[in-house]
């Protein structure tokens, strides 16, 4: 990996990611070009998106340029772009390149016991490029980034019974490797004991999801001020009160629309939103989709994998 310190940036182009499959948030394509083919930095526009972005080079040269640096990178080398880092890429060589792009939503892959991990990527102080001094110093650690990436491509491409839980699985594996390699704690991993100090609060709004929730009822269970318990619990949960609060209700919309036949109003009502309105507005800013799309959706997938399951008539 070639790095040189280039600080410029121009307007960037606001990219919109379409995710290959919607329930996993995630683009992942490979690109390739002939050898005696180069291209130089200024044909290609800056450009970012809210997805984080990972790059995994399988042969040849790629030159990337972001905020503050040039890199070059080369066979078995593997970088990531921070969520809505502006950056252009290149080929700086003649000879073949082929490489994988892999663009997600790092935040739609949280779940309840994941969530306390949510702040160390929500790239509320830093950009998650600064994590590609793993890649420089661990060769190990990138070695097995670039295994993951490669392992999520060819499942998105196989698309064998079970790929979700597969690319799922594989995703919070490169989350860890990331989390546990980061000697200089540019994650700024939050500790256990302010998780279990908020414990009461989760076990709360767990159990009240249908009720009318606010942080004064927060505040009172913890016996802090208004005003120290929101940075707190931002701070350890990443997310704030009230967006945690309307995770944990859309999370529960979602089994209520696979796993009983209420109506769509009752589901808002179960969650604890009469406002219709807010409860669609909500629901496609966790799902891209509406309650009642998502419903069809995953009906549909249901019934291909059952399909899938099984023998063939032939056997």
């Amino acid at each position: 990996m070639i790095e040189t310190a280039i600080d410029t940036h121009i307007e960037a182009i606001n990219e919109e990611v379409i995710y290959q499959n919607p329930l996993l948030f995630l683009k992942i394509w490979e690109i390739s070009a002939d050898a005696n083919q180069f291209s130089t930095l200024e044909k290609h526009p800056w450009h970012y998106h809210k997805e984080v972005e990972f790059l995994a080079i399988i042969e040849g040269h790629l030159g990337v340029q972001s905020n503050h640096d040039y890199v070059v990178l080369g066979p078995g080398d593997v970088m990531v772009l921070g969520s809505s880092q502006p950056h252009r890429s290149h080929k700086p060589l003649t000879d073949v390149l082929h490489y994988v792009v892999f663009q997600i939503d790092l935040g739609k892959h949280f779940d309840q016991s994941t969530m306390p991990y949510l702040y160390c990527f929500s790239e509320l102080t830093q950009p998650l490029d600064k994590l590609n001094y793993i890649f420089d110093e661990q060769q190990l650690a990138k070695r097995e980034a670039y295994a993951f990436i490669l392992e999520i491509f060819n499942e998105s491409q196989t698309r064998m019974r079970g790929y979700e839980i597969s690319i799922s699985s594989i995703i919070k594996r490169l989350l860890l490797l990331l989390l546990r390699n980061d000697s200089r704690n540019i994650l700024n991993y939050t500790e256990e004991s302010d998780l279990i100090r908020l414990r009461p609060v989760l076990d709360y709004i767990s159990a009240h999801l249908d009720d009318k929730l606010v942080v004064e009822d927060a505040c009172t269970l913890l016996n802090l001020s208004y005003h120290y318990f929101v940075k707190y619990f931002k701070k350890t949960m990443g997310v704030s009160f009230v967006e945690y609060v309307n995770y944990k209700r859309i999370k529960k919309a979602e089994l209520l629309l696979l796993t009983s036949e209420l109506s769509i109003m009752e589901v808002s009502y179960e969650v604890g939103i009469t406002n219709m309105s807010q409860f669609y507005k909500l629901f496609k800013r966790h799902n891209q989709c509406s309650p009642r799309e998502f419903k069809l959706q995953m009906r549909s997938e249901s019934k291909v994998a059952m399909k899938a399951m099984q023998p063939s008539a032939e056997g």
